[in-house]
């Protein structure tokens, strides 16, 4: 039992990181003023145990720690994939640029505080990297230290010293570097006056309108239509709608492509917000007759939900089923996560798609076979997509980019080139036919597991050395890091706000992101109750690691120069 608890074996580290985790979430559920730092509380119950000598293997904190922030960054990749580029066309170039610039104003403020303090240009290195959260900026230096010191001036003595202070720099700024972007977002929220909540509604409110299907009852009255098939009609508008059912005569019923269109037909049509008055344009004029009317008309047409749960259909696209000439059954939207997309012939299904399907019950039982339609399939994780996108995204980031006049080859880390890989299979999986589908309730599983081992391990590790290091002079260092962690971060979310009208779920992204920081991510989350964070953070991150690497490298080859 002794040696479990204060012991230096795999039980002993193991249970502590357990009770870290356990004790931090705990802590995380308690708030002041409705505010709660959340599973930050991890990183300072992980820290506070280690000072009082609490203490786990360093080779198995280094592995828990890089494992649980992949885990953390893979699962945010595969979730924003689908709709990643989406994301960037709408303003990812000027988060990217506002990104930029962040990163170049925390390495000015840590220069010109150099100059002024006269503190060691290395030291201060390590003390960015821990202000902006960057582990693997703090390597790169390292390595770039060691690479550019062998053989000099510098006895190994000095050189081990000055290693030191460049990764006790990193521990002392580490949690300020996690506070103090929370405070910054805080801040912006009271300076602005922002109701997130609003904000969030407003965000659901231009999607919707964007992505959103819509039902419009129109008559057909156009001259131009009279006596065209609907296969034809598609084509008139690049399929930005799908007749669902069609009144002639009395008779309701269920129109495949031949379906002759006549004068005076009476159409219910799904289509997108912004398409309503393109299609009531070319049918002619639309009409008060709700969905109630035409189901109290016919009551052998039912509409119902089927999930595809078949992972053979990802990837394909609806026209290749061939459902309504073979069924006589119309897919009149497809709801994908929440959000009601029109069902044109061009769109790709994905595993977990749920089809909203119009027609005879016989019919659509047989609909139903085709797609699945098994609730219990799609509980079932597809695991092999994720590991087989991990192992890609570590070899990725751990491909080196060599630069003119620096040494050191950059790489994207081992949280860089696995959130980079998620996105591409989450975007590009259907249409390779990788299904890459998880429950939401299973993405949130891994998202947390991973982030929690990542704050514990870091916590167990940095919280050895993080009072003697205060003690002798560090104090200093948690004032430069709190100034290269706010100073930045604020500056960029002010202009943000001011001058590019971004919303507070961008701000939140943005600066989460650009200080590679993901703490502040899962605070941002779980206080403001959404992931719309989630896709600016992973719009800036890739851009933001690959920089806050290659700036830590420059910075110690300028103090050695």
């Amino acid at each position: 039992m002794r040696d479990l608890f204060f012991g230096q074996g795999t039980g002993h580290s193991i249970m502590l990181l357990a009770i870290v985790i356990a004790v931090g979430l705990y802590l995380g559920k308690f708030k002041i003023k409705g505010v709660t730092l959340g599973s930050t509380w991890i990183l300072f119950v992980g820290i506070l145990l280690s000072h009082f000598g609490f203490r786990a293997e360093g080779a198995l904190l280094h592995f828990l720690k890089e494992f649980g922030l992949i885990l953390f960054v893979f699962s945010i990749g595969l979730q924003v994939g689908p709709g990643f580029f989406h994301s960037f066309k709408k303003g990812g170039l000027t988060l990217n640029m506002l990104a930029v610039s962040l990163i170049v104003l925390g390495v000015l403020t840590t220069y010109v505080i150099h100059l002024v303090t006269g503190e060691d240009l290395a030291t201060m290195v390590g003390v960015m990297s821990g202000a902006v959260t960057n582990t693997p900026g703090l390597g790169a230096a390292q390595q770039t230290f060691f690479d550019v010191t062998s053989g000099t001036f510098l006895s190994d003595v000095e050189a081990s010293a000055e290693a030191a202070a460049l990764a006790s720099g990193y521990a002392v700024a580490y949690p300020l570097g996690v506070l103090g972007v929370i405070f910054v977002l805080m801040a912006v929220k009271a300076i602005f006056k922002i109701d997130h909540r609003k904000e969030q509604q407003k965000i659901e409110q231009d999607e919707g309108e964007i992505e959103s299907a819509v039902r419009v009852a129109c008559q057909v009255k156009n001259p131009a239509i009279f006596g065209k098939a609907v296969k034809d009609v598609d084509h008139e508008i690049a399929n930005k709608f799908v007749i669902s059912r069609i009144l002639r005569n009395g008779i309701v019923e269920a129109p495949v492509s031949t379906t002759v269109l006549n004068e005076g037909d009476k159409l219910l049509v799904v289509t997108s917000k912004t398409s309503v008055d393109v299609v009531t344009m070319l049918f002619g004029e639309q009409i008060d007759m709700d969905l109630s009317a035409w189901e109290s008309i016919d009551t052998t047409m039912v509409s119902k939900k089927l999930n595809v749960s078949k992972s053979s259909l990802t990837g394909k696209k609806l026209k290749d089923l061939n459902i309504r000439s073979t069924y006589g059954v119309s897919i009149t939207r497809i709801d994908r996560a929440g959000v009601d997309l029109v069902a044109n012939p061009n769109l790709r299904l994905q595993m977990g798609d749920v089809i909203v399907v119009v027609g005879t019950p016989q019919a659509i039982e047989k609909v139903a076979k085709l797609v699945g339609n098994s609730a219990a399939s799609l509980r079932h994780p597809n695991l092999i997509p994720i590991f087989f996108g991990i192992a890609i995204g570590v070899i990725f980031g751990s491909i080196p980019f060599k630069f003119p006049g620096i040494p050191q080859a950059i790489k994207l880390g081992l949280a860089g080139g696995p959130l980079i890989i998620a996105i591409l299979i989450g975007y590009f999986g259907p249409r390779l036919k990788i299904t890459t589908y998880t429950t939401l309730s299973a993405n949130m599983m891994i998202r947390e597991m991973g982030i929690s081992i990542f704050l514990a391990a870091v916590g167990l590790g940095a919280g050895e050395n993080f009072v003697s290091s205060i003690v002798n002079g560090g104090y200093w260092w948690i004032l430069y890091g709190a100034l290269i962690t706010i100073i930045p971060t604020f500056l960029i979310a002010v202009i943000g706000r001011i001058f590019f009208k971004l919303n507070f779920f961008q701000i939140c992204g943005l600066l989460s992101g650009s200080c590679t920081n993901p703490p502040v991510l899962a605070f941002a989350q779980n206080a403001y109750g959404t992931d719309y964070t989630s896709v600016n953070y992973a719009t800036v991150y890739p851009l933001s690691m690959f920089m806050r690497v290659l700036v830590a490298q420059i910075l110690i080859l300028i103090a050695f120069a």
